[in-house]
């Protein structure tokens, strides 16, 4: 069915509209994290298949109210579609309502899931992060663990968070969740000083692929022994599951949430208001031992 559905977007996908469309991506990137350029990648490409123009936008403060901004600028000038992430509905919210309000068609990617119905974007593509969340956390009880901290770096993100409380939802804990922010040394002192300061943490879940290398090379810094799982993939993090020193990483395919926002606001234009008749998620899928070669190729470009 997957293959049927893919099919026939990939089939309308090569209509033309009337003018050019202009499609313009904002997203809560700081230009640290390696997920993002596959997503910019990814939209970039699907334009170029549907004879669209294409920008990407990001705010490299990190600060929600510039990101805010971004998204009334780009309102400002009229453009046939907005792809924006949703990390912060109480911060973007408005933002966004403004751009429906004028007339443009917006789709929310990645976070933000449970609020983009409320702030007026007609679909949403990314991850059920609470559920991925619960997964990973389902598989860490079935490894043993008796006792885990999450290493969240961004703390205004509620999809990081949502990751971080379905993980301890499954184990069965209370939530223990730090701030490891985005820089990669930050993040390696923070969790070294964690696990320093409590021998009896067992587990580390890394919701991010540079918190996954940098947590890694925390743990073997203090020579710990943890069950070390993460979020998304990287070249890096490819390494560390093949060595085994991360368990598993939860894979919620960058390129989907980049591509298909493109051609989906595509054919809303193009086909009066064609849409699916759900969300599309685009995860979770574990990446470990088993089928860590297949992906290898792909990881930091296309997953």
């Amino acid at each position: 069915m997957k293959k049927h559905l893919f099919a026939a977007v990939a089939i309308c996908a090569l209509g033309t509209s009337a003018h050019a469309e202009r499609f313009v991506m904002i997203t809560h990137t700081q230009g640290t994290d390696p997920f993002w350029p596959i997503v910019e990648k990814a939209g970039k490409e699907a334009a170029s298949a549907v004879g669209a123009e294409f920008e990407y936008k990001f705010a490299p403060s990190g600060d929600m109210a510039d990101m805010a901004k971004l998204v009334e600028s780009a309102t400002a000038t009229q453009p046939d579609g907005i792809v924006v992430s949703l990390p912060d509905a109480d911060a973007l919210g408005g933002a966004i309502k403004a751009a429906v309000a004028s007339g443009i068609p917006v789709i929310t990617i990645n976070s933000g899931l449970d609020s983009s119905e409320k702030v007026g974007a007609i679909m949403h593509v990314g991850q059920p992060e609470s559920l991925a969340g619960e997964a990973a956390g389902r598989r860490a009880k079935a490894e043993g663990v008796k006792k885990a901290l999450c290493l969240n770096q961004e703390a205004f993100n509620t999809a990081l968070v949502d990751r971080c409380e379905g993980y301890f939802k499954s184990l069965g804990q209370d939530l223990n969740m730090i701030d490891v922010s985005n820089d990669v040394a930050q993040i390696k002192t923070r969790t070294a000083a964690a696990l320093e300061a409590d021998p009896d943490i067992d587990a580390l879940l890394a919701t991010g692929p540079h918190v996954c290398e940098a947590a890694a090379a925390a743990v073997e810094e203090v020579g710990a022994k943890v069950h070390l799982s993460c979020f998304d993939l990287s070249a890096r993090v490819i390494d560390l599951v093949k060595a085994g020193n991360v368990k598993y990483t939860i894979d919620q395919q960058p390129y989907l949430q980049g591509y298909m926002p493109v051609v989906l606001l595509h054919l809303y234009r193009s086909y009066a208001g064609l849409l699916p008749g759900a969300d599309l998620p685009s995860g979770p899928g574990f990446v470990d031992a088993t089928n860590v070669d297949a992906i290898a190729a792909q990881a930091g470009t296309n997953r």
